[in-house]
């Protein structure tokens, strides 16, 4: 039973006509019908809202998750069981440093590995007593995946760039937007009334320059006008969400035989089709919860090297049921705890500061 489990995607997998699976899922919003979203606002442009020009059927799009959120989204599942058993659990501890008589120093935060932003890349694993384990794997990641596989498989299902050491950067398997079509931009505006004027005889006889004071904590009037106010939907808005697993980078990741590579590939195949399948929290932030829309039927297909897509059907179940076979087989890596070291972290600090005044100099 076990086995055919196991065997079951290897036709797929190993098959190089088979580009992707693809998966399109239709939301709307909780409210219903005519509602107002509220997508992620950006530095110095607000919402990400791009025209489109010359099209009758789109008037333009507005970003409602990144690929980079997305999966921010997804990764977590990890650290809950079942989802655990999965992949190691890996912590990277800052402590204080030692006191005399202290084998350790006071404790003053614990990173989980599957929240750092930047994955097995992120500085403040690589600044860890971790980090010559970590330079092998990434060392030898063309020709044997598997050591960053034991160490930090979602790195390798979502993506990292160890733009500071080695320079390897790998692509996503999985990636996945949310995107909404024809939307209308809103403004809002607000007026923060406080709740008595009267603190004082002689604040009527204070300047505006004094009274703002008074107002930025929170005693005076605070008017705040044309800030974004959402994007309406109407019956021509449609929001999407499209996830794409590239098979031809699952395909890349080798190991040091054929049949290692087989079973590295089931594993890693198995976390991504765990991710992609899993119910994702409805709420993406204030006033952007999405559901399923049912009157919009989601589909997922694998897309052919020469166009062709024929329908591929997978429940969470399944998915589950495979992962946990095939992590079973490659043997997932041993769960430990890092320790960010602070001084490696100031001496890589000294370098760059060193490096920025010797090109000034140079320019001058």
């Amino acid at each position: 039973m076990t086995q055919s489990i196991l065997t079951r995607f290897d036709a797929l997998i190993g098959n190089e006509s088979a580009a992707a699976i693809v998966m399109r899922q239709y939301l709307k919003p909780v409210e219903g019908d005519m509602a107002v979203i509220f997508p992620p606002t950006y530095a110095n442009i607000g919402y990400n809202i791009d025209p489109v020009i010359g099209s009758e059927e789109i008037k333009n799009v507005c970003t409602i998750d990144s690929v980079g959120s997305q999966a921010n989204r997804m990764e977590p599942i990890f650290k809950r069981k079942p989802y655990s058993a999965l992949v190691p659990q890996i912590f990277v501890e800052v402590r204080k440093p030692a006191s005399k008589g202290q084998d350790k120093g006071d404790l003053i935060d614990t990173i989980h590995l599957l929240d750092a932003g930047h994955r097995i890349a992120d500085a403040v694993v690589r600044f860890s007593d971790g980090a010559d384990e970590i330079t092998k794997a990434f060392q030898c990641i063309r020709e044997d995946a598997t050591p960053l596989a034991k160490l930090s498989p979602t790195s390798l299902v979502f993506g990292c760039w160890d733009s500071r050491a080695s320079s390897v950067k790998l692509p996503r398997i999985v990636r996945s937007t949310i995107l909404a079509y024809n939307v209308h931009e809103l403004k809002r505006s607000a007026q923060y009334t406080p709740a008595t004027e009267r603190y004082d005889e002689t604040f009527d006889k204070l300047g505006e320059k004094e009274k703002k004071k008074f107002a930025d904590v929170g005693m005076n009037h605070v008017p705040s006008t044309g800030a974004p106010g959402g994007v309406l939907l109407d019956s021509k808005s449609l929001v999407v969400k499209d996830t794409v697993i590239s098979l031809t980078a699952l395909r890349a990741l080798r190991s040091k035989d054929e049949e290692r590579t087989k079973t590295l590939h089931r594993y890693v195949f198995g976390l991504v089709l765990v991710a992609v399948t899993a119910q994702q929290e409805p709420l993406l932030r204030m006033g952007c919860e999405l559901i399923c829309d049912p009157e919009r039927p989601s589909h997922q297909d694998v897309v052919w090297c020469d166009g062709e897509r024929e329908a591929f059907e997978l429940q969470h179940k399944a998915a589950l049921e495979f992962a946990l076979a095939a992590a079973e087989s490659f043997g997932i890596g041993e769960s430990k705890t890092f320790l960010f070291n602070p001084k490696v972290a100031m001496e890589e600090l000294k370098k760059l500061t060193s490096k920025g005044k010797k090109g000034e100099e140079e320019a001058t």
